[in-house]
């Protein structure tokens, strides 16, 4: 009994090991490996540049001190820091975005497809939130003021609204080096090709006018 007992944790724990290696980047097998941008090789990542030739540039980005221009019909602007603006973010799973966001300006609901994402206030205050997976369909929301962390899950929607009277600005910190974006209203009404009216029509409960229109504005 006591060996099935044993057997049994430890076919759980190696379970847990490969679920945690499975829900984030691949961890690095060397000191780093700065993304190759021409390199032709297809991977999971992007190729690692060769090491002799590497210099501090490939581990440095400037410019998030500059204001994003919110002049936009969503009234936000993503400055983001992902592998493709830093090559030495390659294989080491994080990334950084600078919002900016206009009085009344959203980032959208939307999700990370490949990170968790954790928000800081540093000017401003935004209402944040996300929603739990169906059916239950839980919307998580609080008003942050500046100095205030709050936690996006991966996956799950969210969105960010600026709720002063002012400009607003945040710093995101994201669990991979290419988090990816995932804008639901772009998703859905802007598809190329586009997802057929009629079902649509069934998902939303509108009638195909406003189907149509949805479409041509995305």
């Amino acid at each position: 009994m006591a060996f099935y007992i044993f057997f049994f944790g430890l076919v759980l724990s190696f379970s847990l090991s490969v679920v945690n290696v499975i829900a984030s980047d691949h961890s690095p097998l060397q000191d780093f490996c700065v993304a190759d941008t021409r390199s032709r090789v297809l991977v999971n990542g992007l190729a690692c540049k060769d090491p002799k030739t590497v210099e501090a540039a490939d581990f440095s980005f400037g410019g998030l001190h500059l204001e994003g221009n919110t002049s936009n019909p969503i009234g936000s602007s993503v400055t983001p820091v992902t592998v493709f603006q830093l090559p030495g973010l390659n294989t080491l799973g994080i990334s950084l975005v600078r919002i900016d966001y206009a009085p009344s300006g959203v980032n959208p609901p939307h999700t990370h497809p490949r990170a968790s994402e954790i928000i800081t206030v540093l000017e401003g205050s935004l209402e944040v939130g996300f929603v739990t997976s169906s059916p239950e369909n839980r919307h998580i929301t609080k008003v942050l003021q500046k100095g205030d962390v709050f936690v996006f899950p991966i996956g799950l929607v969210h969105y960010q609204r600026n709720v002063g009277s002012g400009h607003a600005v945040a710093i995101v910190a994201l669990s991979s080096q290419n988090p990816g974006v995932v804008i639901i209203a772009s998703a859905v009404f802007g598809s190329k090709p586009s997802i057929a009216n009629d079902i649509l029509v069934k998902a939303f409960h509108v009638d195909k006018g406003v189907i149509n229109y949805l479409h041509s504005i995305f």
